[in-house]
């Protein structure tokens, strides 16, 4: 996970001190009251990106989450779900009808946002795109904005599918000249200005633990403490925690405590004798529980957003994403009926 793994314990209790005089002390402190982990749907499953066939419109995919168990969506902020460009004010309230017709609520919007990029000029744009998006937030009606600080970004193969791993690269070679504290200031820059912006529209941006110059939860936590705004708080997801377990997950969800306002998670599933199998351990149950114990009542989307394994080779189609989703449902409220049973026995 990088240097900041290995933070020693000093370092950890200066972290905790600088915290708590930044305002930010009581994230260290369990509320007493248990938490309700809500199952929400992020678009970006039925985006188009990963499977084979065309995207879903949000109209389908609210039509998703009510007929698989979800209670609500998070919508991704870009084309062909989400785009500012694409959501004028009237769009959005139409949107938010059709999901209140369905008892869905839509929580969150979810932004890909750059603002680490060395020329001034891309940085600029990218906190305009953020600026719309949570205009648009706040015209669906939801309360939060995911953020990143860098995200690289996806292609699509003209085949079908996606890869990671040009924009991987374009992201290395544009920063290898620069030493990573410049990248963190240019981005710390951005991400207080965006909180501005939220703050006057009633949004909350939440950031997401999210490589490439976040490395490890701490360095989310730090980014937080160093803007300090009331309208940044956290996106903490478990599973980017890569090789995490345990002790650590739920330690460094009492850390984010009430910080945490937004969480995803995602894997593939199969069922074998009547029972829910994920095909790698993404330790859910950990992540549950944590969010139980730090009283967190709010959602945990479920994300389909990985390249899948071509079945003769083709893509799956829609038919293995509908499934992957209702599996999810069904493993994650199995997760929360065995953290809640532990509680009272």
């Amino acid at each position: 996970m990088g240097e900041t793994q290995d933070m020693n314990r000093r370092d950890f209790a200066r972290t905790v001190t600088m915290a708590a005089a930044a305002g930010y002390g009581q994230t260290m402190a369990a509320p007493k009251a248990a938490g309700e982990v809500k199952p929400g749907l992020y678009s970006i499953t039925y985006l188009g990106v990963w499977y084979r066939g065309e995207a879903l419109t949000l109209e389908q995919v609210i039509g998703r989450a009510k007929q698989f168990g979800y209670q609500g969506v998070e919508v991704d902020g870009k084309r062909p779900h989400g785009n500012p460009l694409d959501m004028p004010r009237k769009r959005c309230q139409e949107l938010r009808k059709v999901a209140d017709g369905q008892g869905i609520d839509i929580y969150a919007v979810a932004g890909n946002n750059d603002f680490s990029s060395p020329m001034p000029e891309s940085r600029e744009a990218q906190l305009l795109y953020l600026r719309e998006l949570i205009r648009m937030t706040a015209d669906l009606g939801a309360k939060t904005l995911r953020v990143f600080l860098a995200w690289p970004g996806v292609t699509m193969r003209p085949e079908g599918g996606a890869r990671y791993d040009l924009a991987k690269g374009a992201w290395e070679f544009t920063h290898k000249d620069f030493p990573i504290e410049q990248t963190w200031d240019w981005c710390r820059t951005g991400l207080k200005e965006a909180a501005k912006y939220a703050g006057d529209a009633g949004v909350t941006l939440a950031l997401q633990n999210h490589a490439p110059v976040i490395k490890d939860y701490r360095d989310a936590l730090r980014m937080i403490r160093e803007v300090n705004s009331p309208y940044l708080k956290a996106c903490f997801d478990t599973r980017l925690e890569y090789g995490k377990k345990g002790e650590y997950l739920l330690q460094a969800t009492r850390e984010f405590g009430p910080l945490q306002v937004l969480s995803h998670f995602g894997d593939e599933y199969s069922k074998v004798n009547k029972k829910i199998v994920p095909k790698e351990d993404e330790f859910l149950g950990d992540q549950v529980a944590g969010l139980v114990e730090i009283g967190y009542r709010g959602y945990l989307g479920y994300e389909l957003c990985h390249p899948l394994e071509p079945v003769d080779g083709h893509l799956p189609g829609i038919d293995y994403v509908d499934n992957q989703v209702q599996l999810a449902a069904e493993y994650l409220r199995e997760k929360i009926a065995e953290v809640k049973k532990r509680q009272t026995t």
